[in-house]
This record gives structure tokens, C-alpha cells and sequence, in this order.
């Protein structure tokens, strides 16, 4: 088997000056899951080479199992340090595809159209599509075969806007995942802030928040399984 990861390549929150990328956990816990359950893992991003780590992800408040085991993988860190271009990794042939969070995903890879083909075309092969936190920002422009939104009608869950609230982040990113999940028909639903929640629809897996990491990761070998 083998599953594409898709980080984003965006490292700027919003004006303010400061930092943003990918959310550490959420690459780590699925990397691992998938790692090992014996899965060939390819790693991408839109502009290819290190992603941008959201410094706030490397905390020492933020540290989880995975991400200790991470930043002691000598073999891991080099793998991340040299990500495909998406563009090129879009390609390939992947019995999954995984999108990771942090913020850096509501700027590029909700309107990279490469991200975009290769969302509604694995999820129309039938295909595990995946996405937790901020990353089913992946799905604001994809479009199921019949045009409509891909998850019109399915329920689907995300980075919630209380959560955003709660980082103070609501008046900087360039869009609310909870609201844009609603506004293109999904049916949205939450645990309570922070608590692991994922949702299975068909082959589409969302997860809510960090501690959704390893759920969502799961819930996609699953349905490889199956």
C-alpha cells in the first residue's frame, strides 16, 4: 500500500508578521500510523523540498509521543526535508491520500488546483481521502462528478470555530473551516474543544482538531483494509 501526504508549502499568518505551516502532530501521528502498519509513505508539497513548521507545533507544551519519536528519526526528518512537488507527486498512483493541518493549508492548498484534481480524483476512484484540523480546507473548491461540492450533504468535521476563537486566530486566517464546511452543504458536527473526533463518510475521512491526528490516520487504514 501506499498513501501520499500532502503538506503545505505556506509560512506566513496572514500580516501578522509572524509564522505558520504545518502542525507538527499532525503529521507525525499519521506518518507513524501508517509507518507502522507497513505502509510506503510519499511525502509532498506544493513547493517541493522542507515544508514550514508552525513554530508553535514545536513546543515543548505541544510534544506528544509521536513527535519525540519524530524529532529523534534521523531517517524521518531527512524524508521531510525533501518533500515532492505536488505537481510531479500528483502523478503517481496512491491507494490513500492524507492531508496534515496547521494554518498554512487555509492559504495554499485550499486553492492549489493541483490539490484540488488530485482530491476529487482519488476520492472518485473510490479511494481513502483524508484531511484533519485546518486540512479539510483541502476541500473548499473540489467538486464531487456530479459538480456539487464534494461534501455537500456528508458529514464532515474540522478545526471548529471555537477552537479558532480559542488560538486567537478568527479575524487573521482567510477563512473559517467550520463555516466553509457548512457554506458548501456539509453536515458538520464537534466534540467538545480539543477531544479526538473523526468522522468516516464513504472513502472521505476529517478529523477535528491535533488530538483528531491519530483517529483520522486510522480511520483511513481502515478502509484500506477493508
Amino acid at each position: 500500500m501506499k498513501i501520499l501526504m500532502v503538506l503545505t508549502s505556506h509560512d506566513q499568518l496572514g500580516n501578522t508578521g509572524h509564522k505558520t505551516g504545518f502542525w507538527l502532530e499532525e503529521f507525525a501521528a499519521p506518518y507513524y500510523a501508517f509507518k507502522d502498519a507497513g505502509v510506503e509513505i510519499v511525502l509532498a508539497s506544493p513547493k517541493g523540498g522542507q515544508p514550514p513548521l508552525d513554530p508553535k507545533s514545536d513546543a515543548p507544551d505541544a510534544q506528544t509521543e509521536a513527535t519525540r519519536r519524530f524529532r529523534a528519526d534521523a531517517a524521518a526528518t531527512k524524508v521531510l526535508a525533501s518533500t515532492l512537488k505536488l505537481a510531479d507527486a500528483a502523478k503517481g498512483e496512491y491507494d490513500a491520500v492524507f492531508y496534515p493541518g496547521g494554518h498554512g493549508p487555509l492559504w495554499d492548498l485550499a486553492e492549489d488546483k493541483d490539490s484540488i484534481a488530485l482530491v476529487e480524483r482519488t476520492y472518485a476512484a473510490g479511494k481513502p481521502v483524508g484531511a484533519v484540523c485546518h486540512a479539510p480546507a483541502v476541500f473548499r473548491h473540489t467538486r464531487g462528478k456530479d459538480g456539487q461540492p464534494l461534501v455537500k450533504g456528508k458529514p464532515v468535521t474540522g478545526f471548529s470555530n471555537s477552537e479558532e476563537a480559542a488560538v486567537g486566530l478568527t479575524d487573521i486566517v482567510p477563512f473559517l473551516v467550520e463555516d466553509m464546511l457548512k457554506a458548501s452543504g456539509g453536515h458538520y458536527s464537534k466534540k467538545a474543544d480539543w477531544q479526538s473526533y473523526a468522522i468516516t463518510e464513504g472513502n472521505l475521512i476529517t478529523g477535528q482538531n491535533p488530538a483528531s491526528s491519530v483517529a483520522a490516520a486510522e480511520a483511513v487504514l481502515t478502509l484500506l483494509r477493508k
